[in-house]
């Protein structure tokens, strides 16, 4: 009998271990094809993303016009000019009056849009919600070309206006600094209304129903349910809003090179056009192409980004993680 539940016992033992055995070769079967379907994007990353930004750090402590070997190290002297650059400073105020002017205008209005294209009693609202997400899925570049030819000196804009005598003479939208950047952030803000639009229905769709029936039932009219109900329910997603337009409003390249060129006098030039204007064009390098101080000032833009959303998320999620830690930890501190 002993020798019988022996043999079982041992039988057993060897039935778990070819079982786990067997759970082991698919597992790195498994983990291998992972590997192989997320090699090419690894590799993409690593080749289009990580090298780039690497190479760009380096390039920034010489002065190199993007050919040739890399001899002449200059250390910090490029930050040093640019810091002392009024051109670059320009930019950098260019860049923050178009991304808080998109981040207000653009947040704001898709915020009122999607109040009135939530409401299930509106008809077409399929058709408004299609129409406001066109500029999403429309080229930048093309967006640019057409609005340029809308406010030009002979544009549809001028046209229209001087045949409802509005206006007497036409008015030059782009060649005049202050009117020209109010332009490229209106038509920015446009741009990206659809996308905010669709975040926002989002959140307000989130929102249970009963909440607005217990507000009508008390009483309550569309204002008060709004700002009592609404709004502060909508609080964390309006921080996500807000946080990732600010941060797209840093890539603004495409529309400012196609719609003013930053033009005029410098007056509309953010900051990734004069990142292009001094790597590949040789007009504002002293007759050649500055690669390396323009990566000088690439790499300040990513420092500018980074302060951005580091600074707008702290104050935006640092208060909430605060109260969620305070919840957690017993008040009498962490028992053993």
């Amino acid at each position: 009998m002993s020798n019988t539940k022996l043999n079982k016992e041992d039988g057993s033992m060897h039935l778990a271990d070819s079982k786990k055995g067997t759970l082991n070769v698919q597992k790195r079967k498994k983990a291998i094809w992972a590997y192989i379907f997320l090699a090419p994007q690894i590799i993409v990353f690593f080749v289009f993303s990580a090298y780039p930004i690497v190479m760009s750090y380096i390039y920034s402590f010489y002065d190199w016009t993007g050919i040739g070997p890399l001899n002449n190290f200059v250390g910090l002297g490029n930050y040093i000019q640019l810091l002392n650059s009024p051109r670059f400073w320009n930019s950098l105020v260019v860049s923050i009056y178009y991304i808080v002017g998109t981040t207000v205008i653009g947040v704001g209005v898709a915020l009122i849009l999607a109040i009135i294209l939530n409401d299930a009693k509106l008809k077409g609202r399929g058709i408004y919600r299609v129409i406001y997400f066109l500029p999403v899925v429309t080229t930048t570049a093309i967006v640019g070309i057409i609005m340029s030819n809308l406010f030009g000196i002979r544009g549809l804009v001028n046209q229209l206006l001087l045949q409802l005598n509005i206006i007497s003479t036409p008015i030059t939208w782009l060649t005049e600094g202050t009117l020209a950047l109010m332009i490229l952030i209106v038509v920015g803000a446009w741009k990206g209304l659809g996308i905010n639009m669709v975040y926002w229905l989002a959140g307000l769709q989130s929102i249970p129903h009963d909440l607005y029936e217990s507000a009508q039932l008390d009483g309550a009219g569309f204002w008060r349910t709004l700002w009592y109900i609404t709004l502060p329910l909508l609080k964390p997603m309006m921080m996500v809003i807000i946080l990732l337009s600010l941060v797209s409003g840093v890539n603004a390249f495409d529309l400012v090179k196609t719609l003013t060129d930053g033009g005029p006098n410098f007056a509309t030039e953010t900051l990734d056009l004069f990142i292009y204007n001094f790597a590949f064009t040789s007009q504002f390098g002293g007759g050649t192409t500055r690669m390396g101080y323009a990566s000088a000032a690439g790499v300040l833009l990513g420092i500018f980004t980074f302060i951005i959303s580091t600074v707008f998320g702290a104050a935006a999620f640092g208060k909430n993680l605060m109260k969620r830690r305070m919840k957690v930890e017993p008040k009498g501190g962490v028992h053993k």
